[in-house]
């Protein structure tokens, strides 16, 4: 299936949106996070983990499933497929287990913005929670920043179904160049 190219355009233009959406968002996410953990305020720290729980929600989460979703029509709607090359294939595994992992984590998040609903959090409080969520905040903009760099550099190398896929259309071709030689000239012999 390939899609027409306004169509093409749209869904690459979502996907990059929703990529770049996430990518920012977990920046914003891991600013909330560094003031969580560093602030002797409590009212900073109160509202920074109530701020991580919704932006993680409301703004993380669907940019994650949108790149996802998006990352996956665009694929299979060109040239490159879902299959086919090493770098697609690459990103699709990082998007659905950042996407897997933010999900997990999700649940720990949100208990630490309860945590802080509920009580003013000291600056021992949960903190081993507390650098854990800096830190894989850090690292989500890491794995982020090698999808993002895969999509640009696009490195070389077919998988082994996109070789067989690319000699089929080769073979496809070749077959159809005789068949038209035949009908074009029925009395010479192609071999």
């Amino acid at each position: 299936m390939t899609m027409t190219p306004r169509l093409r355009k749209a869904v690459l233009t979502a996907h990059v949106t929703s990529s770049v959406g996430w990518f920012g968002a977990v920046a914003a996410f891991l600013a909330l996070a560094v003031a969580g953990l560093a602030s002797p305020d409590a009212q900073v720290v109160r509202a920074a983990y109530l701020a991580t729980e919704m932006t993680g929600w409301f703004v993380i989460v669907p940019l994650a499933l949108a790149s996802l979703l998006t990352g996956v029509v665009s694929s299979l709607g060109t040239t490159w497929g879902l299959f086919r090359h090493y770098w697609v294939l690459i990103k699709l595994l990082i998007t659905v287990l950042a996407t897997a992992v933010l999900l997990v984590h999700m649940g720990p998040i949100s208990g630490l913005a309860d945590a802080a609903a509920a009580t003013a959090l000291s600056s021992t409080s949960l903190r081993g929670l507390r650098i854990q969520v800096v830190v894989q905040a850090g690292a989500a903009l890491l794995v982020l920043l090698v999808a993002t760099t895969l999509s640009l550099y696009k490195p070389r190398g077919m998988t082994g179904y996109g070789q067989r896929k690319q000699y089929g259309s080769l073979q496809a071709a070749v077959d159809e160049g005789r068949a038209g030689q035949r009908r074009a000239n029925p009395k010479r012999r192609i071999q």
